[in-house]
C-alpha cells in the first residue's frame, strides 16, 4: 500500500522518489499530530461531521485566534485538513483517506514479524 503524494506544493513542489516521498508524508503528517491541540482540532472535526468553519474550530478552545490558525495551518499543509472558501469563510473538511492513508500505511509495518539476522556465533574464551 503505497503513501499519496502532497498535493502541488507539498514537499517543496518538487517530486521525490517514492520511498523519500513516503518519509516526506510520513513526516509531515506525524508531525502534524505531534501537538495534542492538533489531534483534538482532528477529533471535534470528525465529531462535528467531518466539517467545520474556522469560527466553529476557534471557539472550541481556549487559544488565541493566530494560534488557532496556526494550528489549522500545519494540519492543512499535512493534508489532513482540506479548506474552502464559502462566502466569507473557511470551512475545514477532514481527509480521512489521507490520515489513513499515511499512518495506515506506516502500522502495517508492524503486522509482520520482523525478519531477524542470524545472530553471530559466540566468542568462546581460551
Amino acid at each position: 500500500m503505497g503513501v499519496p503524494p502532497l498535493p502541488p506544493g507539498g514537499a517543496r513542489g518538487v517530486k521525490l522518489p517514492r520511498g523519500l516521498a513516503e518519509l516526506e508524508a510520513l513526516e509531515e503528517v506525524f508531525g502534524a499530530l505531534a501537538h495534542q491541540s492538533r489531534r483534538t482540532i482532528l477529533l471535534v472535526v470528525h465529531a462535528r461531521g467531518g466539517e467545520m468553519t474556522s469560527g466553529e474550530i476557534a471557539s472550541r478552545f481556549d487559544c488565541s485566534w493566530p494560534t488557532t490558525t496556526r494550528h489549522l495551518r500545519v494540519l492543512e499543509r499535512a493534508g489532513l485538513l482540506r479548506v474552502e472558501l464559502r462566502g466569507r469563510e473557511r470551512v475545514y473538511r477532514l481527509d480521512l483517506d489521507r490520515l489513513r492513508s499515511v499512518a495506515g500505511s506506516w502500522l502495517a509495518r508492524f503486522e509482520q514479524p520482523p525478519a531477524r539476522a542470524p545472530l553471530p556465533a559466540p566468542v568462546r574464551p581460551r
